[in-house]
């Protein structure tokens, strides 16, 4: 539904009938940039930039390693992402309750729609049975073919996007030693958490028990897990049914955590 090219790797998804469903991936913008005009969500976002200067919007730009919460039903762009950007992007259904419409239920919501209409420059126009002419942002468009329903936006609880510096937090001690947090921001009455872990070479961290889903990704370090070993750009999922599981690090890795609201 967009223009331009942009290759991405899902590495964890949620539940399609939950308010909790959620999509984590790492996209990689390639040759020709990749682009859509200013829009809004019925979902929340939550963006980490690997490589490279992200632009939300052309007076806000991401630095490499920069993080930032996209609200649902707040506007943004147009963005103009160069080739060669590397983000880390999850989206999940917002504090609202709408949830979060799945790739495999998007993907057959644009096939469809190729077929009355024409996708350009991230606008879907289609000609009713009178001639008449009708243009819809493209992410709309999908929605409303796939669920059959109009979408709705939700007051915005924030007036904007939410850009944060990571480096700007100092690091915190959580009670296990080689293991140190940093907790960027709290949102809505739902309780979503964004922050960061690292876990010291050599260190274990526990994952202990939750009451909200959280998931993980590692952008840098190694570490084993129930005698296996994974590196970086590892996804982790935990539920609040999951039982307490050990972490090694086989040395310095950093976490970037999210905890999903709380319905």
């Amino acid at each position: 539904m967009r223009d331009g090219k942009l290759d991405q790797k899902f590495l964890l998804q949620g539940d399609d009938d939950s308010p909790n469903n959620y999509l984590l991936n790492v996209g990689l913008t390639g040759s020709g940039g990749w682009g859509t005009p200013r829009h809004r969500h019925n979902f929340d976002q939550i963006r980490y930039v690997l490589k490279g200067k992200y632009p939300a919007s052309p007076h806000k730009i991401m630095g490499e390693g920069s993080v930032a919460y996209f609200p649902e039903s707040v506007h943004y762009g147009p963005q103009d992402r160069p080739e060669g950007l590397e983000m880390m992007v999850i989206q999940f259904g917002g504090s609202s309750g709408d949830g979060f419409l799945s790739t495999p239920k998007r993907e057959a919501a644009n096939e469809a729609l190729k077929a009355k209409g024409e996708f350009k420059n991230g606008i879907f126009t289609w000609f009713d049975e009178k001639g008449g002419k009708h243009n819809m942002d493209g992410s709309a468009a999908c929605f409303e073919e796939a669920t059959g329903k109009k979408l709705v936006f939700h007051p915005p609880r924030y007036d904007d996007i939410m850009m944060m510096d990571p480096e700007a937090y100092a690091w915190v001690g959580t009670g296990t030693e080689g293991v140190s947090a940093k907790v960027l921001g709290v949102f809505t009455e739902r309780h979503t958490q964004i922050g960061f872990l690292k876990v010291d070479a050599g260190a274990t961290y526990n994952t202990g028990t939750r009451s909200q889903i959280e998931v993980l990704f590692m952008s840098k370090g190694s570490i084993t897990v129930d005698g296996k070993t994974y590196g970086e750009k590892t996804a982790i999922e935990l539920l609040p049914s999951d039982a307490p599981v050990d972490i090694k690090a086989n040395e310095e890795s950093l976490f970037f955590t999210v905890t999903l609201p709380k319905f």
